[in-house]
């Protein structure tokens, strides 16, 4: 077998076998396959694309080419929630303690973030003490003790898609649809979990910007679990604004606090009932949507999805008396109202500006080496909709750098506009995607 071969073979639009698509990662992720060819080779199937069967095979070398936990230890169906991504994106660290509060066991793999702000695993390092890495071993124990554990991914879980993902983001194949669900999907399926409940964002502030396009995907991610033989689902979510108020880490994680009290914003505690309610269904501790909304509901009233949100701090060294007394998180030495010139609606944010905000005072990655400041980011006060009286405040800004605050007051102001007819908000869900296609929500 010659990659040379693979490459020709797909260029003229034909099928790769599971054996060629093995022979590929394989090569590639121990050096053998040089950069130049695979690069050849992604262009091929960036402009010819896969097949269902080839995308799920490529998506389980990629598994196999490193660590794929094993979970059986762990009593119960175990689902994890990915979310495409978005600005001011915090669900994980609401969703996961209400499912777990319900006795869902939650074992959650999460990476850094590199952009407008940290990942999940950034955020939880805004409590004091708290691993990101701990032992598998102790992963489990602490699942099987309190029903939740979030940890950063090991180093060697899908290496191919690593190597892969790097070597797309240079030479522009990066947008294809069976390479970017086989990138997210191998990890999903490494990281062991029995379930799988997609939040695949669109619209302003997402990877995929128009809808059509997040069905596809959401589509190619379903098919891809289910294949695998995980119970997959994906909930399409807009992300036309940002989704709560706060977009910043430590401000996102007193947000997700506020929203585990009942406290939080509406879009917020809404999507986390949604992906929650789908979560317990894949688990079978709900025979409905609806009744599993309501154990949601009552694992808020009755102060359990918070107490959760606690142990989890705890049982990963992290100091939980911050979860019942926010004011203890990090703090941002300036606070600045950012207030309107005019009177009016709001009409749109762009919502991808209010994630370079963060950016610039520092709440996010340029790169994987950059140093994140867990305390800035902004809090928006007017959102699509809303009514504006000249010299309201539209948001705050939370910052530690004069000049950075002033670069990044400018593009805030930008990115809202303000008009003097009443506007509408889109809807928060837009489909649910199956085994058996996409519904309307």
């Amino acid at each position: 077998m010659r990659i040379y071969d693979l490459i020709e073979k797909k260029r003229d639009g034909h099928v790769l076998s599971n054996e060629e698509i093995d022979y590929v990662i394989k090569g590639y992720t121990d050096g053998s396959i040089p950069d130049y060819q695979m690069s050849a080779l992604l262009m091929a199937i960036y402009f010819r694309g896969m097949n269902e069967e080839e995308t799920l095979h490529l998506t389980m070398a990629m598994r196999d080419s490193g660590d794929v936990l094993d979970l059986s230890e762990i009593k119960g169906v175990k689902v994890d929630k990915h979310s495409t991504g978005g600005v001011g994106d915090k669900t994980t660290l609401v969703v996961g303690p209400m499912v777990a509060a319900c006795g869902v066991p939650v074992a959650k793999m999460s990476g850094r973030g590199l952009g407008h702000t940290g990942g999940t695993i950034d955020k939880l390092e805004s409590f004091p003490g708290y691993r990101v890495s701990i032992p598998e071993n102790v992963f489990i124990s602490n699942v099987n003790e309190i029903k939740i554990a979030v940890a950063g991914q090991t180093a060697n879980l899908a290496p191919a898609d690593k190597k892969i993902y790097a070597l797309r983001d240079v030479t522009a194949t990066v947008d294809n649809i069976s390479l970017i669900a086989s990138s997210i999907m191998s990890k999903k399926l490494a990281s062991g979990a029995d379930a799988i409940v997609l939040d695949v964002k669109t619209g302003s502030g997402a990877f995929m910007k128009e809808e059509k396009d997040a069905i596809l995907l959401a589509q190619e991610m379903v098919n891809i679990g289910n294949g695998a033989g995980k119970n997959t689902i994906a909930v399409i979510t807009d992300m036309d604004q940002p989704l709560g108020h706060a977009v910043g880490n430590a401000l996102e994680v007193r947000e997700a606090i506020d929203t585990l009290k009942g406290e939080g914003p509406d879009d917020l505690l809404e999507l986390s009932y949604v992906l929650g309610s789908y979560m317990l269904k894949a688990a079978g501790v709900a025979d409905d949507l609806e009744e599993a909304r309501e154990k949601l509901e009552n694992s808020v009233k009755n102060g359990n999805a918070l107490k959760k949100l606690a142990e989890l701090v705890k049982a990963q060294g992290g100091d939980e008396t911050y979860v019942y007394n926010t004011d203890k998180l990090v703090k941002s030495s300036i606070i600045m109202d950012v207030n309107s010139e005019v009177s009016g609606y709001v009409e749109k944010i762009e919502t991808e500006d209010i994630g370079r905000v963060s950016l610039v005072l520092g709440g996010g990655r340029e790169n994987k080496d950059s140093v994140i400041d867990l305390s800035v980011g902004v809090v928006l006060h007017k959102k699509v909709g809303d009514k504006v009286e000249k010299g309201d405040a539209i948001a705050t800004l939370y910052a530690n750098d004069l000049d950075k605050l002033s670069v990044a007051k400018d593009i805030l102001v930008n990115a809202y506009s303000i008009t003097v007819t009443p506007a509408k908000s889109k809807p928060l869900i837009k489909w649910i995607v199956g085994k058996n296609g996409a519904k309307k929500y």
